[in-house]
């Protein structure tokens, strides 16, 4: 199966899903602005969000698809692959029940330590606290959709689980419209907010019903048995445990960021994940999908004994990474402006919000890199079962963003908070890359700078026509609906333009990658197979 193959699939799907999140933002900017019942939503949606990310789709994910993928292509084939399956579930479910009860107890504890100073506007401690008692369910319904789409990734039906995000996205756009609809035009936001809580817990009942289809449609059998702490099982707690922390340091950050933000003015925790938003369409379309196409095709190459693939897969990985995320980190930061205004800025989001986030976006793009190239090089330690590296090297990241954090807020604010989350994701990326490099698992070749320096000079090249052109039409961002689509129209055609010409004239990108990544099917040659597929 083609790594290109599946990036495409996973990340098409995903853009789907950023786009639908994009819209989801942008209407609640302008439904519910920047103010306290905006912010208490945003601090109930990161609890769950952030713990799906970091234990299911994070710790869970990279500790089960390898041994599950094993299983299922060893000597048991289907039957011990099912067996482990349904092992896993009948002790994750349990797992899972009690968290989330446990959590929804204590949740003032919770809020009280990631935003004690909401205590000093009335009411909004107390509505962060409901309303993330309200959302905390689909921590719990989420993690099991995590799990049916582990299972399938391992059969290379990357497709479903790429799509459920779409099926959240619509689900919260549904909360949106209908808690407008109740509040009505001079109405409680405080409507709007629990209307969406509710729906951040619908939507997890819809993704997994979706799921079980799919997992169904796909001939997996699951079985809910008594739990039972198997080998099996115990070895996955065993890796789950530090895997929590390595595959998580963005998740782990996203805490951290949330208890500097609530210390800021009201609505800066709004205008971090909005501008987070930005950051995450490259970063969840890019980094997703080859992190989630690439664990499963490295592991089979590592227990095979493959060396020279798995490096070659990496090494495809990488460049792919690098040619799609620096030309989006710097339109990002230099189009932050237009974006935001044209975007976001009408209804309750004023022009003011919308020029701070501008800055934070800047600031948030500046590690898009290192996110996504750690979505790569974390695979290269979970792929052969070390999930302890990754956590010495998150840790020391971590323990960098916070320190960072003490001596940046205080003068920079919400703009330092974002500047000392990318300077730790670079940390942690050059971290990994450097005990990859000395246990020889992988090496950063001289073709590979050589591509990356292309891109580069190509990306360089676009940046500065973006900062010609992007003043002709200042006033156009803010403008109406029409003048807002064109001025961003040209900005996006000519950075792609520029960006293309370049980065044909200089080599960066060749035209059989082009025509993988288009989804072209020409005849392809010995050279051609070598260069894109990996079995």
């Amino acid at each position: 199966m083609s790594l290109l193959k599946n990036v495409g699939t996973i990340g098409g799907l995903t853009a789907i899903s950023r786009l639908f999140g994009f819209a989801r933002d942008m209407m609640l900017a302008r439904v519910l602005g920047a103010g306290l019942a905006a912010d208490a939503f945003q601090l109930a949606f990161t609890l769950p969000n952030t713990f799906r990310r970091l234990f299911a789709e994070g710790a869970f994910s990279v500790a089960f698809v390898p041994m599950y993928s094993r299983a299922l292509h060893g000597e048991g084939g289907e039957a011990a692959a099912e067996k482990f399956a349904a092992d896993v579930l009948a002790v994750f479910i349990w797992v899972l029940l009690a968290f989330s009860a446990l959590a929804m107890v204590i949740m003032p504890g919770i809020v009280w330590v990631l935003a004690k100073e909401y205590q000093s506007v009335p009411g909004k401690f107390e509505l962060s606290v409901m309303l993330s008692r309200v959302t905390f369910p689909y921590l719990g319904l989420v993690s099991l959709v995590a799990m049916l789409s582990g299972l399938l990734n391992a059969r290379s039906r990357f497709a479903p689980g790429a799509f459920a995000p779409v099926l959240l996205n619509l689900t919260l756009i549904t909360g949106i419209l209908t808690g407008a609809w109740l509040r009505g035009p001079q109405g409680d936001d405080t409507i709007v907010a629990t209307a969406l809580a509710v729906s951040v817990s619908l939507a997890g009942v819809v993704q997994l019903a979706y799921m079980a289809r799919a997992t169904r449609k796909a001939g997996v059998k699951l079985k809910v048995t008594l739990p039972k702490l198997t080998p099996e099982v115990k070895r996955l707690g065993a890796l789950i445990l530090p895997a929590t922390f390595g595959a998580g340091i963005y998740q782990v950050s996203q805490f951290v960021d949330t208890f500097f933000a609530t210390q800021l003015p009201q609505g800066s925790l709004t205008l971090l994940k909005l501008a987070d938003r930005l950051n995450q369409m490259p970063l969840g379309i890019v980094g997703i999908a080859l992190g989630t196409a690439i664990l499963p095709m490295l592991s089979r190459h590592i227990h095979s004994g493959e060396a020279a693939e798995a490096q070659k897969l990496q090494t495809q990985a990488f460049e792919m990474a690098t040619l799609l995320t620096l030309p989006a980190a710097a339109a990002l930061a230099v189009c932050a402006p237009a974006f935001t205004a044209a975007f976001f800025v009408g209804g309750k989001f004023t022009a003011g919000d919308g020029a701070i986030m501008a800055q934070i976006v800047v600031a948030l793009v500046a590690g898009l890199p290192a996110y996504v190239i750690v979505k790569i090089l974390n695979p290269g330690f979970f792929a052969r079962e070390d999930t302890r590296t990754p956590v010495w090297t998150a840790l020391v990241a971590l323990v960098f963003n916070v320190v960072l954090n003490v001596f940046v807020v205080r003068s920079y604010g919400i703009v330092g908070l974002a500047a000392a989350t990318a300077c730790s994701a670079s940390l942690n990326c050059l971290l990994l890359y450097a005990i990859l490099h000395r246990r020889g698992w992988f090496r950063f070749t001289l073709p590979l700078a050589s591509k990356i320096a292309r891109q580069l000079v190509a990306t360089a090249a676009m940046a500065g026509a973006l900062i010609w052109v992007m003043p002709l039409m200042a006033t156009r961002y803010h403008a109406g609906v029409i003048d807002r689509i064109w001025s961003l129209s040209v900005l996006v055609g000519l950075g792609l333009a520029v960006f293309g010409v370049v980065a044909f004239a200089t080599g960066a990108v060749d035209k059989r990658v082009l025509g993988q990544l288009r989804r072209r099917r020409p005849k392809r040659t010995a050279e051609d197979d070598e260069i894109l597929e990996v079995q």
